[in-house]
């Protein structure tokens, strides 16, 4: 049962030492009780009361892991509705199905594909998840066949849809690698809880009657022992599945409902008519609030803006992605090429380093720390100022690997330029172009 505010402050050392970022104990327990912050960043609470508050500080909906070592994942832990009202925490894992039905050759290729396949944008590797094994002959013989076939192609973690026969038959040959079963159901939970206990497994659960049911099968399985679970709650249309998925989570979120607390899978391609089809119904399931989207088509021009999206969402809007300040290297420049400058914003830092690398000359870029925000946003807020710049040529020796003391500001900020010559005693400031795309172009002509 959760706890009130009050009743977790009485849990707290209430010395109000602030050590844990509020003014008060009280204001801690407030946010504790509404699961907008961890009971970990209070460094005084004692291990009685962290025992009593468990409830408390256990996040609102599971977190539940699937795979094992580098291709380990996780989603869950999850506390706000809207991204903007905190963060989202772990991002929705893809995986793509593969039927026991088509013949070796395709189930080989597609996990290969979807093993495989790898993209990177600003600076970080985005990847599949997941392979979904779904036992449409029927057959468990098959089924672990194709698991076995699908297993040496692609060391990605399993979604097996199968029954409980079928699903205990791919479990003996997948390899130990922790799949996620799919899925219990009114008809046959006792063995389907059966075989994920026994194996040590997540479970997702399917109703086919709508939320009371799936509640009522959750609090079964929990007591049957498995407590790693997904939801299904059976929609496969496009409007409906969006209400329920947005229903569930404010049950969890908002009424602490702990049988509907769990993460949610979700498969596209069954909601739509269409590959197009497939391909908007994930994107409303990456937004609104999938844990795992199960896709029945592979392809990298699909995949890239899904993945990117994914990115997009689930990157704290508090913290913004970044690169580590820094003097970079382009070209293999030596003391008389040009330097440039500019802050630390991913997106910034890999336009720039792009058009650098690209246009084949060498050239120096200084990386001022701006915390993460890009030129203008970083200039109006007082991060990207002339100071910053200057501190950054003498923290980094910039000097040093010069023959001429020479510095070019993005365009946008040309207004920096005589504060610049203040903070940079001796030096000549060039402005640059105020897009990365012209910056060979600069270059030649500089």
């Amino acid at each position: 049962m959760a706890l009130s505010g009050l009743q977790i402050y009485k849990l707290l050392p209430k010395t109000n030492c602030k050590d844990c970022g509020f003014p008060t104990c009280l204001a801690f327990a407030m946010k504790l009780a509404a699961k907008q912050v961890d009971l970990d960043v209070c460094p005084h609470v004692s291990a009685e009361a962290k025992e009593a508050l468990s409830a408390a500080a256990a996040p609102p909906i599971r977190l539940v892991k699937m795979g094992t070592g580098e291709q380990e994942f996780q989603v869950g832990n999850e506390t706000v509705l809207f991204r903007h009202e905190k963060t989202f925490f772990n991002k929705p894992g893809l995986a793509l199905r593969i039927k026991d039905t088509e013949d070796a050759e395709t189930m080989a290729q597609k996990a290969q594909m979807a093993g495989a396949y790898s993209v990177e944008r600003v600076g970080i590797t985005m990847t599949f998840n997941a392979i979904a094994l779904d036992n449409a002959s029927g057959d468990p013989n098959k089924f672990a066949e194709a698991a076995r076939l699908v297993r040496s192609n692609t060391d990605l973690p399993f979604v097996l849809i199968a029954g409980p026969e079928a699903a205990k038959a791919a479990l003996a040959a997948e390899g130990g690698h922790k799949p996620l079963l799919y899925a219990a159901t009114a008809d046959n939970w006792q063995a389907m809880a059966g075989v994920a206990k026994e194996a040590g497994v997540p479970l997702a659960v399917r109703s086919n009657d709508g939320l009371d049911e799936l509640a009522d099968l959750t609090t079964k399985i929990e007591e049957a022992g498995v407590a790693d679970l997904f939801l299904d709650p059976g929609s496969r249309s496009l409007g409906k599945s969006l209400a329920q998925l947005t229903q569930l989570r404010r049950l969890a979120l908002k009424q602490n409902y702990r049988p509907l607390g769990f993460p949610i899978i979700t498969f596209p391609g069954e909601v739509a008519d269409s590959e197009e089809g497939e391909i908007v119904a994930a994107t409303q399931y990456i937004a609104k609030y999938a844990g795992v989207v199960v896709m029945d088509h592979f392809d990298p021009a699909v995949a890239y803006p899904l993945l990117t999206l994914r990115l997009n969402i689930f990157t704290d809007p508090q913290k913004p992605i970044s690169v580590d300040p820094g003097i970079y290297e382009f070209n293999s420049p030596n003391a008389d090429s040009p330097l440039l400058t500019t802050t630390n914003f991913s997106l910034t830092y890999f336009s720039v380093a792009g058009e650098l690398d690209g246009s084949g000359m060498p050239a120096w870029l200084l990386i001022c720390d701006a915390e993460g925000m890009s030129v203008l946003t970083a200039w109006a807020a007082g991060k990207f100022d002339a100071e910053t710049i200057a501190k950054a040529v003498k923290s980094f020796n910039v000097a040093d690997k010069l023959n001429q003391k020479k510095i070019t500001l993005p365009g946008h900020v040309a207004v920096l330029s005589g504060e610049l010559e203040e903070e940079l005693p001796g030096w000549e400031i060039r402005v640059g172009p105020r897009e990365a795309v012209d910056i060979p172009t600069y270059l030649r002509s500089a």
